[in-house]
């Protein structure tokens, strides 16, 4: 029964301040133009009162709240897109993914006829052995020539007791000058002989100085070739090199594709970034490591991405546009310019709400830190 009586008498009271405030919006004991001149001054006065509380609302929360922040719509997914390019010329023989396909690191996406590179390798196979042997040659050219050298020094020395035994009998008459002249000659033949053997090995030497057969230069450049064709045999086939999805599909198969050719792109949406476009007045108190919480239109404002600021773009856009602007002109119009602010996703949200590249998002960064 209390709080009945209780309820009863607030009911009174605020039935008596609605009944005063409309005697005041409408007092009476006046005219009709009095009246409407008194409603209309008083109309004024609450609009004002309102508008008043407002401001001062909007005012408080910005001291408080909204001058911490800095916010713009201007803001898109983006990803450091490998592009998938042949780096050797053939014809495609099989495409085993389509755009749209998610790709992990080291699955193949083309295959190029491997028959060339096949032929290629067999060749450098066939010609890294023939080094090989070619070399052994080599080494065995060098002992063939030091045994010259030893038969030639055995030839000299026969060549120099025969000739001093002639030059000792000389005197006597016993040996004749055409015998003298044969043993003279005899000794410059050997000592020709030697000379030519030794030149001869140095050449040999010279072909296996400082090196082995495996590390002599004829067969590292063979076996460099070699190399050389089981690496292109091997690019026949191409995989992807990150963990992506697959996009911008422009190969079939029986096509011939050169070296460099965009063939398509991977796209790592585990690892996309937003890039965020502030006008240059908002940037004054930005610095990387910030908080920012952002919202895409493919999800609405129900899903918050979390994320921090790595850092900001070198230049505006107008800096880097393939023409410049030139507001080296008489009629130049100041336009307030924009710098991109690279904003790194939380893997988990990523994770959850995966985006794509080119998506709208809103980026709202807190500069209070």
């Amino acid at each position: 029964m209390a709080q009945a009586d209780t309820f009863d008498s607030i009911g009174r009271q605020m039935r008596g301040r609605l009944a005063g405030v409309k005697d005041w919006l409408k007092p009476t004991g006046l005219s009709a133009e009095q009246k409407k001149k008194m409603l209309r001054q008083r109309l004024f006065t609450v609009f004002g009162i309102v508008v008043f509380a407002i401001a001062l609302i909007w005012g408080v929360y910005w001291f408080l709240i909204g001058s911490n922040y800095v916010s713009t719509d201007d803001a898109y997914v983006d990803a450091s897109l490998a592009q998938i390019t042949p780096r050797v010329n053939g014809t495609i023989d099989a495409v085993p993914v389509k755009d749209t396909d998610h790709v992990k690191k080291g699955d193949v996406l083309v295959r190029i006829d491997p028959s060339d590179a096949r032929l290629a390798l067999a060749q450098a196979e066939a010609n890294y052995n023939q080094s090989v042997r070619q070399v052994e040659q080599y080494f065995a050219n060098v002992e063939a020539a030091k045994a010259q050298v030893t038969a030639r020094k055995a030839d000299l020395q026969r060549a120099q007791v025969d000739y001093r035994r002639r030059a000792a009998l000389a005197n006597t008459g016993a040996v004749s000058g055409d015998e003298m002249s044969a043993a003279r000659n005899a000794l410059d033949t050997a000592k020709a002989g030697l000379t030519a053997a030794q030149r001869q090995l140095s050449a040999q030497q010279a072909l296996i100085a400082g090196s082995d057969v495996m590390h002599n230069p004829e067969v590292l450049a063979a076996k460099a070739q070699r190399d050389r064709a089981r690496l292109d045999l091997a690019r026949t086939v191409i995989r992807a090199p990150i963990n992506g999805v697959v996009a911008q599909n422009m190969v079939q198969v029986g096509q011939h594709v050169q070296v460099g050719a965009k063939m398509m792109s991977v796209v790592p949406v585990d690892r996309a970034y937003v890039n965020a476009n502030f006008k240059e007045g908002q940037l004054e108190h930005v610095r990387p490591g910030q908080k920012v919480t952002l919202t895409s239109d493919l999800y609405g404002s129900g899903v918050v991405f979390h994320g921090h600021v790595l850092g900001l773009g070198g230049g505006t856009g107008a800096a880097f546009a393939v023409i410049p602007a030139q507001n080296a002109t008489g009629n130049w119009i100041k336009v307030v310019q924009r710098l991109p602010v690279r904003i790194a996703l939380d893997p988990e949200d990523l994770a959850k709400y995966p985006l794509r590249v080119g998506l709208s998002m809103t980026a709202t960064i807190n500069i209070s830190q």
